[in-house]
């Protein structure tokens, strides 16, 4: 095959094809498989999973952020592909042979890695808190080209209240611009729109079911882009939901455990309620339906451990090798790792009350706030901030997807590039090495 690309769109399920006959259309001549997320089944570690073939105690991709224990600092969304321990398909195409380039397209960790084309958000965080937005880029001028043609990327669409079509459309648009002018042999280009409405209002509402149209609208120009791009010789398609979204009706809350519990201790500074990592025998890292409860002190592990077990809302509670049944027994992980039920998610609130909630609970603030946070999503207008209502959230993923609502879509647009059986993320790193014989 002279030329793949990758489209990775979280959120999509099978029953969603109903919804969107332009992609179904693209699919029609080819192969689907059922897609099995790996746990967790979050965007960083399946990303890294489909593009490394391992699992997150070979590659350390455990969640969607780290807690360096050494410096006591929590880092999300902010890491580089230097994170990542294992060669990813880019990296193997390169070995093989030096005319096997690769673009990648807004997936997370993809800053400095060893693709030839890139492009991924990277906002510059201004001294007065602001950020401004701008692009990673190589070659590094070609975000100002794509600029220039296509104006700034709209992050504020990417993420947040006012997440939308908008920030796929630009990525669609400008992916389609490098494929014309380098030409990649493998491309991999991230759409994430199905992500917002099905957490905001649950998978199958109205507005969740009209992303999945919108998209495909989209989609239906971006195909013709991409292959008018490529000309004549019309490159295969692969097409990996990463995860999908299921309902959830409840919400734990780990941290507030922790405290209660006299294991998590607060500071009080300018900006309210903040955990103190110094002094907390045991604090969560919240993601989505898992935590990563790091704990100082050995001896506290068990008492951790019996603070969940029998939870509402919790399915595992896994320390030491145990966390090899998932292979997260990383480094980077957890002491103990909490695992949700598919009806329930987990939110990083720590405070006791509302009114000691520190401010950046009321922001948009993906960097600072412990843990995921798809309350953003609910902004409220007459608060002028982030409301403190974690119930408000009605869909969420990254539990083992031990059910079939938790399990993907792997499709192809051509015949015979897999095995129409359930098939891991993992096992889609093999399938794209196998069509440039690799």
């Amino acid at each position: 095959m002279d030329h793949v690309i990758l489209l990775s769109i979280p959120g999509l399920r099978a029953q969603d094809l109903a919804h969107m006959p332009q992609l179904k259309a693209l699919v029609a001549p080819g192969d689907l498989a059922t897609l099995v997320p790996s746990f967790p089944a979050v965007t960083w570690p399946v990303q890294t999973n489909m593009l490394t073939g391992q699992l997150p105690n070979q590659h350390g991709i455990t969640a969607n952020g780290f807690y360096w224990k050494s410096d006591q600092v929590v880092e999300m969304w902010t890491a580089g592909n230097e994170k990542i321990r294992q060669p990813q398909i880019w990296d193997v195409l390169h070995r093989h042979h030096a005319d096997l380039t690769s673009a990648v397209w807004f997936p997370m960790l993809s800053k400095n890695c060893g693709a030839d084309v890139i492009c991924m958000p990277a906002p510059v965080h201004n001294p007065d808190g602001s950020e401004s937005l701008w692009c990673y880029t190589r070659p590094t001028e070609l975000y100002g080209e794509l600029m220039a043609s296509h104006g700034h990327f709209p992050l504020q669409h990417f993420w947040g209240p006012l997440a939308n079509l908008e920030s796929s459309n630009w990525i669609a648009n400008t992916a389609a611009v490098a494929a014309k002018q380098f030409r990649p042999r493998f491309f991999y280009v991230y759409l994430p729109h199905l992500d917002y409405a099905a957490q905001k209002l649950g998978p199958d509402s109205d507005a969740a079911r009209k992303a999945c149209q919108d998209l495909d609208d989209l989609l239906g120009r971006f195909v013709l882009d991409m292959n008018q791009a490529y000309g004549p010789e019309s490159p295969l398609w692969l097409v990996a939901s990463e995860y999908t979204i299921v309902n959830v009706d409840h919400v734990l809350y780990p941290n507030r455990l922790l405290r209660q519990a006299g294991l998590l201790a607060v500071r009080q500074d300018e900006d309210g309620e903040t955990i103190d990592f110094e002094t907390s025998l045991a604090w969560a890292l919240v993601d989505h339906q898992f935590s990563h409860i790091y704990v100082q002190d050995d001896q506290v592990v068990g008492q951790v451990v019996d603070l969940f077990q029998g939870q509402t809302g919790v399915a595992e509670t896994l320390t030491g090798d145990e966390r090899q049944i998932y292979a997260i027994d990383d480094d980077r992980a957890g002491e103990v790792v909490v695992i949700s039920t598919p009806n329930s998610w987990q939110a990083y609130y720590y405070w006791l009350e509302d009114q000691q909630a520190p401010q950046f609970a009321r922001t948009v603030d993906i960097h600072r706030k412990p843990g995921y946070d798809p309350v953003e999503l609910h902004w409220d207008r007459q608060l002028n901030g982030v409301p403190l209502d974690a119930t408000l959230i009605q869909g969420s993923h990254g539990a083992p997807a031990t059910h079939n609502e938790q399990r993907g879509i792997l499709l192809s647009s051509q015949r015979g590039v897999f095995v129409e059986q359930a098939t891991a993320d993992t096992d889609v790193f093999d399938i794209v090495l196998r069509q440039f014989g690799i």
